[in-house]
Parts: C-alpha cells; structure tokens; sequence
C-alpha cells in the first residue's frame, strides 16, 4: 500500500535508475569546470526578494508572475531562488571574493523554483548547472564559458546541440537601440499585453513565439545593426575565438534572454529533437548587474543549463541511436559491480567484510541481506545491476573459495578467497 502523500505538481524528482544518470552528469560538468579552474559554491536556496527585484528586473515574467514569494515570522519577504545568477553574484560580493585574483570563476547546482503551467521539460521545481565568471570585460572569457558548456554537452554524448549567439549591445547604445524597436513595435497589431510588454521590456517581444506576432517582426529593427564600435569589436572577437576552438554557432539577431540583467554577448543552447521546448541551456553577459545591487562595478559572464531538459536530450538522441543500431555515447556507472549472495550464517559474516574490502578496492559492491535463499538472493544480485555476483557457501568456506558468476555472460568459476579483490578487479578493469 503506497502514501496517500503525493509530490506537489510540478516538481521534478529523480530516484534510480535516473537519479543515477542525473548524478552522472553533474560529475560530467564537475570535471569540465574543475579543468577550467572554476571553484564550486553551496548557496542558499531562498533570498531576500528585493535581490531579484532589483538584480532580474521588476519588469520580467520570472519577476512579475513566476516567483515563490514568501514572508517569514519576522515579517521579511523571501523568495525561492528562480535562477542562480543574481544569488551567486550575491555571495560573492558579501564573501569578497572579488578583492581577489579575477575573474572569480565558481559554478554550481541545485534546484530552481518558478510558478509556471507544467509541461514536458518545464517545471515548478528544476534542477540547474551555473557557471559564472565575474571581474572581467576579456572576450576569451566568454568563449570560455561558451566552450564548457560545448565540452560538456559533448562529453555526456550529445551530439545534435546548437549555439545560437547574439549581442544586446550594452548600457550605451542599447537605449537608442530600445527607442528605435519601440517605435517600430508600436505600429503592429499586438494584444494589450504585449502592448504594455512593448513599454517595459521592448526586447522580449523578440522573443514572442506566436506566428501572428513573429509575421509581424519580419522587418525588425536588429540590435546587431545597432551596436556602438567597442561591442561589434567585442562581439566579433567572441565569434573568432569560437571559430579558432572549432565551435560552431547561428547568428540569431532576434535571440534575446528572459533576465533584464543581459548585456553584449547572449547565447541559447538548442536542441532540434525536444519541440517547443527545445532550449536546453543559456546564458550571456551581465555586466551591470552587480552595480544593480549596490555592488561595485564588475563584469560578469555565466550560464544556466537545465538539467531535466538536457536528459530530456539524451534519452532523446538515444533512441535516435537504438533506431540506427549505434551504441550508447555516454554509459553510467553502475552502482553496484559485485554483489554478495550468502548461504548460511557464517558465509554472511566473511561476505559482509568482503564486500567491505571491495569497497576499500574502489569496486562498487552490495550483498543480500535478511537470510535470504539461493533463489531470492539470486533475484537481488540480477536487479542490483552487478556484474558478477560472489556466491559462498559452507562448503566454499571450508575450500577456501568463492563461486564467482558473471551475471551477463552465466559463467561460473571458484576464486580462492585471498584473490577475489584482485580477480574482480581485473575483470571489471576497462
């Protein structure tokens, strides 16, 4: 009989066997980040809300519509985090790591909260990946963070992604720019809430999905065309230090993100095989942002990629690749390779410190409890994942020995105790 409890809608969960491949590719990006230099953070998961009201934008949907807001007992609104930026930024500057070596280069994980309809891909509850590199105007930062988060994708077998970058220009001409599309978007035929849109955030209409409104924004004026001389000169840097990594991008002129804190280099991760919801990952320059919360001024440059839609990814390239009989591009450790099957009591006493030694060897290793029978016991080394199941008897006891099966191949060989440490080693050596 199951809880009558059940998960709030919309939050995403993961237990084995996806947990597994969730943890898998956080140590995938752990590694990336870690060959870049990247230090990682724990941060809190609520902050004050005025961190996001002024650091996202009180214009932005996140700010406006999607936030979980809350007052504590001492009557301070808090709000749940709906991205990391703002709080990383935070932490940094109350730290001083910026009074430091910079660029301060940290990332970290951890979930997200934001109130929207759920739906394939789109959660209340998500799980992020953020790297953030902030003290620094350098363009090769950019494409540093660029190719990390390219590396890791292809490091977890994605093979189908694309980058798509733009330039939003940055506090000195985008306001020219912003003038110009207002007027042109003032024109069309829009909804009253687009309307207002139009007057607060004029950029986001860009970004607007539906086909009558993307008929409409054909002839847009494009911030590219507007940029002042310092950020073409920026982002044509950033586009050939891409080039020289051997990284491939779209120029997406319309690409713009949901946070108001972006400025010059913008970028979107795309995913052809997940529809509607195809962006996987994104991130840009926020150059601004720590004066927006009363820090000095201090470049910075990050992304956010989202976890549930990048395995969303995977499993979808997967059965891509099933279809076309190819093997798996990225395997997941198991979590256990050895499995112990005791038959009577002092057989569950040598095996419990067996497996003990297995795991001192580095080797992944469980056994059955509970006085179980051959056939249970059997039963559990198969759903356990293992490779090999260690079988020991009385009479194996007495010889000195234990029967070591190879669970996918049947195989049956007794191993003298001394050496099954070494045996299973080498056996489950790559």
């Amino acid at each position: 009989m199951s809880s009558s409890f059940r998960a709030p809608k919309g939050v995403s969960e993961y237990v084995p066997p996806s947990a597994d491949l969730l943890y898998a590719v956080r140590e995938a990006f752990a590694e990336q980040a870690r060959l870049a230099g990247y230090g990682y953070m724990e941060l809190a998961v609520f902050e004050d809300t005025n961190l996001f009201r002024r650091g996202v934008g009180e214009s932005t949907d996140v700010v406006s519509k999607e936030m979980y807001t809350f007052e504590d007992r001492g009557g301070r609104s808090l709000t749940l985090r709906p991205e990391f930026t703002a709080s990383v930024l935070r932490s940094v500057l109350e730290n001083n790591l910026h009074k430091g070596a910079l660029p301060v280069k940290v990332w970290t994980t951890g979930p997200a909260f934001r109130a929207e309809r759920p739906q394939q891909g789109r959660f209340r509850q998500f799980y992020q990946l953020d790297l953030e590199a902030i003290g620094s105007e350098d363009p090769r930062v950019d494409a540093e963070t660029i190719a990390i988060a390219w590396n890791w994708y292809r490091s977890v077998g994605l093979t189908r992604v694309r980058l798509l970058l733009n330039s939003l220009g940055c506090r000195e001409c985008r306001p020219a720019y912003r003038a110009l599309l207002q007027d042109f978007l003032r024109g069309l035929d829009l909804d009253d809430d687009t309307r207002a849109r139009v007057e607060l955030n004029p950029l986001r209409v860009l970004d607007d999905k539906r086909p009558q409104v993307r008929a409409q924004l054909a002839n847009a004026p494009l911030v590219a065309d507007h940029l002042c001389p310092a950020c073409k000169a920026h982002h044509d840097r950033v586009r050939e230090l891409l080039a020289d990594l051997g990284i491939e991008w779209e120029d997406t002129p319309a690409l713009v993100r949901g946070l108001d804190y972006y400025t010059r280099t913008t970028y979107e991760f795309d995913h052809p095989l997940l529809g509607a919801q195809s962006g996987i990952g994104g991130g840009g320059r926020y150059d601004g942002l720590s004066e927006d919360i009363g820090g000095p001024p201090l470049p910075g440059i990050g992304f956010g990629l989202g976890l549930d839609r990048t395995l969303l990814a995977m499993d979808a390239e997967a059965r891509e690749r099933e279809s076309a009989a190819e093997s798996a591009a990225f395997t997941v450790r198991p979590r256990c390779q050895a499995f112990g099957v005791p038959l009577g009591e002092t057989a569950e006493r040598r095996l419990f410190t067996l497996v003990a030694e297995l795991r001192r060897a580095g080797i992944a290793a469980d056994m059955a409890f509970g006085g179980k029978k051959l056939k249970g016991a059997m039963k559990d080394a198969d759903r356990s994942g293992a490779r090999y199941a260690v079988i020991l008897g009385e009479r194996d006891i007495a010889d000195g020995v234990a029967q070591v099966k190879d669970l996918a191949e049947g195989e049956q060989t007794a191993v003298p105790l001394t050496e099954i440490v070494t045996t299973l080693k080498e056996r489950l050596a790559p």
